[in-house]
Protein backbone atom coordinates (compact mmCIF):
# COMPACT_ATOMS: atom_id res chain seq x y z
CA UNK A 1 0.00 0.00 0.00
CA UNK A 2 1.75 3.27 -1.40
CA UNK A 3 1.58 5.93 1.25
CA UNK A 4 -0.49 8.13 -0.25
CA UNK A 5 -3.26 5.31 -0.37
CA UNK A 6 -3.01 5.26 3.19
CA UNK A 7 -3.04 8.58 3.74
CA UNK A 8 -6.35 9.05 1.93
CA UNK A 9 -8.04 5.64 3.73
CA UNK A 10 -7.04 7.85 7.07
CA UNK A 11 -8.68 10.82 6.01
CA UNK A 12 -11.63 8.98 5.05
CA UNK A 13 -11.90 7.04 8.07
CA UNK A 14 -11.54 10.49 10.45
CA UNK A 15 -14.02 11.99 7.96
CA UNK A 16 -16.30 9.22 8.85
CA UNK A 17 -15.76 9.58 12.66
CA UNK A 18 -16.55 12.99 12.41
CA UNK A 19 -19.65 12.02 10.63
CA UNK A 20 -20.56 9.46 13.27
CA UNK A 21 -20.06 11.94 15.94
CA UNK A 22 -21.93 14.81 14.38
CA UNK A 23 -24.74 12.64 13.76
CA UNK A 24 -24.77 11.53 17.75
CA UNK A 25 -24.65 15.30 18.95
CA UNK A 26 -27.20 15.86 16.56
CA UNK A 27 -29.46 12.99 18.25
CA UNK A 28 -28.45 14.24 21.73
CA UNK A 29 -29.66 17.65 21.06
CA UNK A 30 -32.69 16.23 19.45
CA UNK A 31 -33.31 13.94 22.61
CA UNK A 32 -32.64 17.23 24.90
CA UNK A 33 -35.35 19.33 22.60
CA UNK A 34 -37.94 16.38 23.21
CA UNK A 35 -37.36 16.08 26.65
CA UNK A 36 -37.61 19.46 27.46
CA UNK A 37 -41.10 19.50 25.40
CA UNK A 38 -41.89 16.45 26.76
CA UNK A 39 -41.31 18.10 30.79
CA UNK A 40 -42.79 21.53 29.39
CA UNK A 41 -46.58 19.53 28.06
CA UNK A 42 -46.35 17.69 31.76
CA UNK A 43 -46.06 20.79 33.26
CA UNK A 44 -48.96 22.85 30.84
CA UNK A 45 -50.70 19.44 32.02
CA UNK A 46 -50.81 19.47 35.61
CA UNK A 47 -51.48 23.22 35.69
CA UNK A 48 -54.51 22.62 33.93
CA UNK A 49 -55.45 20.04 36.51
CA UNK A 50 -54.88 22.11 39.26
CA UNK A 51 -56.60 24.96 38.03
CA UNK A 52 -59.40 23.06 37.26
CA UNK A 53 -59.52 21.37 40.67
CA UNK A 54 -59.18 24.62 41.85
CA UNK A 55 -62.69 25.78 40.40
CA UNK A 56 -64.19 22.71 40.88
CA UNK A 57 -63.43 22.63 44.40
CA UNK A 58 -64.73 25.83 45.50
CA UNK A 59 -68.49 26.19 47.18
CA UNK A 60 -71.32 27.22 45.79
CA UNK A 61 -74.03 28.43 47.40
CA UNK A 62 -77.69 29.86 46.71
CA UNK A 63 -80.07 32.17 48.86
CA UNK A 64 -83.44 31.54 47.43
CA UNK A 65 -85.90 30.97 49.60
CA UNK A 66 -88.61 28.61 49.74
CA UNK A 67 -90.27 26.16 51.40
CA UNK A 68 -88.30 23.03 52.75
CA UNK A 69 -89.88 20.05 51.40
CA UNK A 70 -91.31 17.98 54.04
CA UNK A 71 -89.57 14.21 54.81
CA UNK A 72 -89.73 11.40 57.26
CA UNK A 73 -87.14 9.02 56.98
CA UNK A 74 -85.56 6.53 59.45
CA UNK A 75 -82.65 6.86 61.47
CA UNK A 76 -79.48 4.59 62.09
CA UNK A 77 -80.61 4.29 65.56
CA UNK A 78 -83.91 2.72 64.41
CA UNK A 79 -85.83 5.84 65.06
CA UNK A 80 -87.63 7.72 62.15
CA UNK A 81 -87.25 11.64 62.02
CA UNK A 82 -89.79 14.43 60.58
CA UNK A 83 -88.65 17.67 59.64
CA UNK A 84 -91.95 18.68 61.07
CA UNK A 85 -90.72 17.52 64.34
CA UNK A 86 -88.23 20.05 63.88
CA UNK A 87 -90.87 22.98 63.09
CA UNK A 88 -90.49 25.98 65.82
CA UNK A 89 -86.12 25.63 65.60
CA UNK A 90 -83.79 26.17 62.84
CA UNK A 91 -82.73 23.14 61.54
CA UNK A 92 -79.24 22.43 58.97
CA UNK A 93 -79.23 19.26 56.73
CA UNK A 94 -76.06 17.93 56.67
CA UNK A 95 -76.22 15.62 52.94
CA UNK A 96 -72.99 13.75 52.41
CA UNK A 97 -71.55 10.84 50.95
CA UNK A 98 -71.50 8.70 53.89
CA UNK A 99 -69.86 5.43 54.79
CA UNK A 100 -66.31 5.24 53.25
CA UNK A 101 -66.06 8.56 53.21
CA UNK A 102 -64.26 9.19 56.06
CA UNK A 103 -63.93 13.39 56.13
CA UNK A 104 -67.86 13.49 55.95
CA UNK A 105 -68.29 11.90 59.31
CA UNK A 106 -65.46 13.63 60.60
CA UNK A 107 -67.20 16.85 59.60
CA UNK A 108 -70.20 15.96 61.58
CA UNK A 109 -67.80 14.83 64.70
CA UNK A 110 -66.47 18.72 64.98
CA UNK A 111 -69.56 19.81 64.69
CA UNK A 112 -70.63 17.66 67.65
CA UNK A 113 -67.58 19.17 69.54
CA UNK A 114 -68.85 22.53 69.09
CA UNK A 115 -71.31 23.74 71.95
CA UNK A 116 -71.83 26.55 69.82
CA UNK A 117 -74.75 25.05 68.10
CA UNK A 118 -76.38 23.62 70.89
CA UNK A 119 -76.17 26.48 72.69
CA UNK A 120 -77.73 28.72 69.59
CA UNK A 121 -80.43 26.04 69.26
CA UNK A 122 -79.69 24.29 65.71
CA UNK A 123 -79.76 20.96 65.47
CA UNK A 124 -77.46 19.46 62.60
CA UNK A 125 -79.34 16.61 60.92
CA UNK A 126 -76.91 14.41 58.84
CA UNK A 127 -78.41 12.50 55.84
CA UNK A 128 -77.04 9.79 53.52
CA UNK A 129 -77.78 7.03 51.42
CA UNK A 130 -76.62 4.18 53.55
CA UNK A 131 -78.17 1.21 55.56
CA UNK A 132 -77.87 1.23 59.32
CA UNK A 133 -75.15 -1.29 59.44
CA UNK A 134 -72.82 0.58 57.01
CA UNK A 135 -73.00 4.20 58.59
CA UNK A 136 -72.83 2.91 61.82
CA UNK A 137 -69.68 0.77 61.51
CA UNK A 138 -68.17 4.06 60.42
CA UNK A 139 -69.67 6.19 63.07
CA UNK A 140 -68.48 4.22 66.06
CA UNK A 141 -65.31 3.33 63.93
CA UNK A 142 -64.64 7.40 63.75
CA UNK A 143 -66.18 8.75 67.45
CA UNK A 144 -69.88 10.01 66.00
CA UNK A 145 -72.35 10.10 67.95
CA UNK A 146 -75.29 11.06 66.24
CA UNK A 147 -78.10 9.30 64.56
CA UNK A 148 -77.72 9.67 60.29
CA UNK A 149 -80.91 9.88 58.32
CA UNK A 150 -81.00 6.71 55.34
CA UNK A 151 -82.01 7.99 52.30
CA UNK A 152 -83.07 6.35 49.44
CA UNK A 153 -82.51 9.33 47.31
CA UNK A 154 -85.71 10.83 47.57
CA UNK A 155 -84.72 13.32 50.20
CA UNK A 156 -81.38 14.04 48.44
CA UNK A 157 -83.03 15.13 45.21
CA UNK A 158 -85.57 17.02 46.48
CA UNK A 159 -83.02 19.45 47.70
CA UNK A 160 -80.91 19.09 44.58
CA UNK A 161 -77.79 17.48 46.24
CA UNK A 162 -77.29 14.96 44.19
CA UNK A 163 -74.23 14.79 41.86
CA UNK A 164 -72.60 18.31 43.76
CA UNK A 165 -69.32 15.83 44.87
CA UNK A 166 -67.02 13.06 43.12
CA UNK A 167 -70.40 10.34 43.05
CA UNK A 168 -73.16 11.26 40.21
CA UNK A 169 -75.69 9.25 42.51
CA UNK A 170 -74.72 10.47 45.54
CA UNK A 171 -74.95 13.33 48.09
CA UNK A 172 -71.96 15.91 47.76
CA UNK A 173 -71.06 17.79 51.23
CA UNK A 174 -73.55 20.67 51.62
CA UNK A 175 -75.25 22.38 54.14
CA UNK A 176 -79.42 23.53 54.12
CA UNK A 177 -80.24 25.72 56.44
CA UNK A 178 -84.30 25.84 57.32
CA UNK A 179 -85.87 28.53 59.92
CA UNK A 180 -88.47 27.80 62.55
CA UNK A 181 -90.74 28.19 60.23
CA UNK A 182 -90.08 25.88 57.42
CA UNK A 183 -88.69 28.06 55.32
CA UNK A 184 -85.15 27.02 53.00
CA UNK A 185 -82.86 30.13 53.40
CA UNK A 186 -79.63 28.78 52.73
CA UNK A 187 -77.76 25.83 50.46
CA UNK A 188 -73.81 25.57 50.47
CA UNK A 189 -71.90 22.71 48.61
CA UNK A 190 -68.65 22.28 49.33
CA UNK A 191 -66.64 20.15 47.32
CA UNK A 192 -63.66 20.22 49.19
CA UNK A 193 -65.59 18.18 51.95
CA UNK A 194 -64.59 20.51 54.31
CA UNK A 195 -66.51 23.27 55.72
CA UNK A 196 -65.22 24.67 59.59
CA UNK A 197 -67.75 24.44 62.12
CA UNK A 198 -67.18 27.75 63.28
CA UNK A 199 -67.81 28.85 60.01
CA UNK A 200 -70.88 26.94 59.10
CA UNK A 201 -72.37 28.47 62.20
CA UNK A 202 -71.61 31.71 61.06
CA UNK A 203 -73.15 31.59 57.80
CA UNK A 204 -76.48 30.08 59.56
CA UNK A 205 -76.70 32.39 62.07
CA UNK A 206 -75.90 35.56 59.86
CA UNK A 207 -79.42 34.07 57.95
CA UNK A 208 -81.46 33.23 60.93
Amino acid sequence: MTSGTATRRLAERQQVLAEIQQAQTGAAQRRQRLSWAAWGAAALIIGVIVAIALITSQPTTSTDVRVAPDFTLPASDGSNVSLADYRGEPVVLYFNEGAGCDSCLLQMAEIEKDPAFAEAGITVLPIVMNTAEQINADRERLGVQAPFLLDDGTVSAAYDTLGKGMHEGLPGHGFVLIDADGQQLWHGNYPSMWLAPADLLEEVTSRL
